[in-house]
């Protein structure tokens, strides 16, 4: 078996324990003599199974009792017009804040169903600085604020939420979440899609107070309906089981690291090191995001001269380090550097990065 160091920005790594184990189950799960693939969600053992998974969720993220916990299909763009759904009615407004392309869709797939107003943005400054959010510019009869919690192609983050007022602050914590300790109660939703720090794609995690399941809406079919959802502990129609499954094992993989706090600390190691090593490279490399809102999750840059970028990702390649390709709205490179993706990753990109340099600087 020969992997590589993987840098994707999503789908993204999974811890190589979860993945091991995952494959050590895959014909026999807990002496079943099926996959978990294979099982009926509604049998005991599968109800057992998710039901931990949502308890281990609750420990890391200290997730309080007045929030329901579901495990929704689809990915975070479907939530970013189902959410307007379940918590505007027609003819109500929402408050956004514009930081990056994904909150950019945010607002464009909200747009059918609230009439949107943007009361902060950092468009103007290229998406490189988190914009000040004045709560005295809130609509005080807006339905919600909603914002992306970390900008995975422009790498840009918040370290602590945007003020609220008393709006419900909804947040699009995709890729982001679990990386490092959440004040839930500051916000009225967390959702995540899973394919960055929580399992495959085609899973979603939704965190909500539950007051907001009482909201009416629109008119709806039910199984879009989150009070639907949460009433049938997240089984209306059949969920993913394989993406759960996936889920529940990487939470535990990440209780076994410690918690939240460890792994916050390792993510503040292995950002650290790489920008280190582009602020370090005389120019050679260049990250342009204000440092007090650089990801951890996410870290693009760009090469002193763009001809050498299909250089770069040829020989990187060469080198074992994947998906280093930046998002075609901003060019240059990405490193994507998940919970899975290890510190000895980054430590290998550091060093091809400095040799890189060497010979072409």
């Amino acid at each position: 078996m020969s992997r590589v160091w993987n840098f994707s920005a999503g789908p993204a790594a999974l811890p190589l324990e979860v993945l091991q184990q995952a494959q050590a189950d895959l014909l026999d799960w807990n002496g079943s003599g099926a996959s978990v693939m294979e099982l009926s969600h509604r049998g005991k053992p599968f109800m057992a199974m998710a039901a931990q998974a949502e308890a281990d969720l609750r420990e890391l993220l200290a997730i309080p009792a007045h929030y329901a916990v579901l495990f929704l299909q689809g990915g975070a763009t479907q939530h970013f017009a189902q959410i307007p759904m379940n918590l505007a009615a027609p003819g109500d407004r929402a408050d956004y804040v514009l930081t990056g392309h994904w909150s950019e869709k945010a607002v464009s797939e909200a747009g059918p169903y609230v009439q949107t107003r943007i009361v902060a943005s950092s468009k103007e400054q290229g998406y490189r600085c988190l914009p000040l959010v004045d709560t005295a510019a809130l609509d005080p009869d807006a339905a919600y604020l909603h914002y992306v919690a970390n900008e995975t192609i422009h790498g840009i983050e918040w370290r602590q939420p945007p003020p609220s007022g008393h709006l419900p602050l909804v947040a699009d914590m995709s890729s982001n979440i679990l990386s490092a300790p959440v004040d839930i109660e500051r916000h009225g939703i967390v959702y995540a899609g899973a394919q960055k720090n929580i399992g495959p794609s085609g899973l979603v995690v939704m965190i909500i107070r539950r007051d907001l399941l009482a909201r009416e809406g629109r008119p709806m079919a039910n199984v879009l309906r989150y009070r639907e959802q949460a009433a049938a502990d997240s089984m209306l129609n059949t969920p993913n089981t394989w993406g759960w499954y996936l889920a529940g094992l990487t939470f535990k993989w990440i209780l076994a690291q410690g918690g939240l706090a460890a792994i916050e600390a390792g993510n503040i190691r292995k950002s650290g090191l790489l920008y280190q090593a582009i602020d370090g490279s005389g120019g050679f490399y260049r990250n342009p995001v204000d440092p007090a809102a650089r990801s951890r999750m996410n870290v693009p840059f760009t090469l002193h001269d763009p001809a050498l970028d299909a250089l770069f990702l040829e020989q990187s390649a060469a080198a074992g380090l994947m998906a280093l390709k930046g998002h075609k709205a901003v060019g240059g490179m990405r490193a994507s550097i998940y919970n899975a993706v290890p510190l000895a990753a980054v430590e290998a990109l550091v060093a091809f990065m400095a040799e890189f340099a060497r010979r072409y600087g």
